[in-house]
């Protein structure tokens, strides 16, 4: 009973850990740009907090499996977030923000990142679906960002630090709930974690990813400016991010069904395109409303790239390292990729349009396909099956 509910309580930690995020990565460019900063200046503070995630995740990663305690980490990590929610409340202009974007994603980014690689390592020990206790998360991203929209433009979004800061206490009262798995005594030192991120094998897959997931960065920072942009209420920005996620959550949730028919490779390449596709459907959007049906592409790319790509790459890592090669992982798709995404957008936006941006995002989407089907044939042959995990 107690195991049981050790994953209800993760499930519950996963829902309000990406409500954090959502009300971040959503609603941070909307109020940023309601205290009267450029399209530039947010996209450079949008990337600030990827550049963090860079610094951050890899290491607290590294602590993850040194110590071997994933719950203690995000306990740390959660505190230290609360502190910087009260922190950002006091800044007030372009270099404070800047600072304290990068303190926020210190200790904001291991949060859901850490969580995943807990979620994958519960899956694999009870023997349980990853997809439906991810599923969770994507639902807090998506409950959230729809009740959010609501609520700060009822109260306005300057106080958007209100609601982040009630769903970061939620999540560290959950945390205490979690359990911690070892599935290896093996000493973890800073040279074997330093020679993971230089194996050939996952280098080149993390650079082939960038293509694809630096699309879905981009996205996730401007697709907000780009509603208010053509004339949308806020309202809207919020069901967004909500039919998205939830056709995220519907394709975590049947990933026992369809995962297991062809290979990981395979389903990356497949969300490649996919994105591709979606992206160019975007770019000739002209009425806010147009963008709603559109989200519900998001399962058929971001739901199936991540459960292939997480899937290959903890097929990679040893055991030891599991904690560390996911947040590299996680660093490199959502960090990296933040990185470029930002500062790409917010020039292409001042330079040329957002539509123009999303047709740049199409492209970048099909390198990625091709980059992965390269990929594919050149490592296939040292490539083992991945090891049947029974999912109830």
């Amino acid at each position: 009973m107690i195991r049981v509910q050790s994953v209800y309580r993760l499930m519950a930690y996963l829902f309000f850990a990406y409500s954090s995020m959502t009300i971040v990565t959503s609603y941070l460019p909307v109020y940023f740009s309601a205290v009267g900063l450029t399209a530039g200046e947010i996209g450079v503070l949008m990337a600030v907090g990827p550049f963090a995630m860079i610094l951050a995740q890899p290491t607290w990663g590294f602590l993850s499996d040194k110590y071997k305690s994933i719950k203690r980490m995000l306990q740390i990590a959660l505190i230290g977030m609360i502190v910087a929610i009260f922190a950002f409340m006091g800044a007030a202009s372009f270099a404070g923000y800047f600072i304290m974007m990068f303190v926020l994603f210190l200790f904001l980014s291991p949060t859901t990142a850490l969580g995943d690689s807990l979620a994958q390592k519960t899956a694999i020990n009870r023997r349980l679906s990853f997809g439906k206790i991810r599923m969770w998360g994507s639902l807090g991203f998506g409950f959230t960002s729809l009740a959010v929209g609501y609520i700060l433009a009822a109260i306005g979004v300057t106080y958007i630090m209100v609601p982040l800061l009630v769903v970061t206490v939620i999540s560290l009262w959950l945390s205490f709930g979690l359990e911690d798995f070892s599935d290896t005594t093996k000493p973890v030192t800073l040279l074997s974690a330093l020679k993971l991120a230089i194996d050939p094998k996952i280098f080149f897959f993390l650079v082939c990813i960038v293509f694809i997931t630096v699309t879905h960065r981009t996205n996730d920072i401007f697709l907000s400016i780009y509603i208010v942009e053509l004339g949308g209420p806020e309202s809207y920005i919020g069901w967004a991010w909500f039919i998205g996620v939830a056709t995220e959550a519907a394709v975590l949730a049947t990933s026992t069904l369809w995962f297991r028919k062809f290979s990981p490779i395979g389903f990356v390449i497949f969300a490649a395109v996919f994105y591709g596709v979606r992206w160019w459907l975007v770019s000739m959007v002209a009425v806010p409303w147009l963008l709603l049906p559109l989200q519900t592409l998001h399962g058929m790319t971001f739901g199936v790239f991540y459960v292939a790509a997480f899937a290959f790459v903890s097929h990679l890592i040893p055991k030891h390292l599991q904690a560390t090669g996911h947040v590299l992982f996680i660093s490199t798709t959502f960090g990296l990729s933040g990185i470029f995404g930002s500062l790409f957008g917010g020039w292409m936006i001042q330079a040329f349009s957002i539509p123009t941006l999303y047709s740049y995002l199409a492209l970048s989407a099909f390198i990625g396909a091709l980059g992965m089907t390269v990929y594919h044939f050149v490592y296939k042959k040292s490539f083992h099956p991945l090891p049947a995990i029974a999912e109830k």
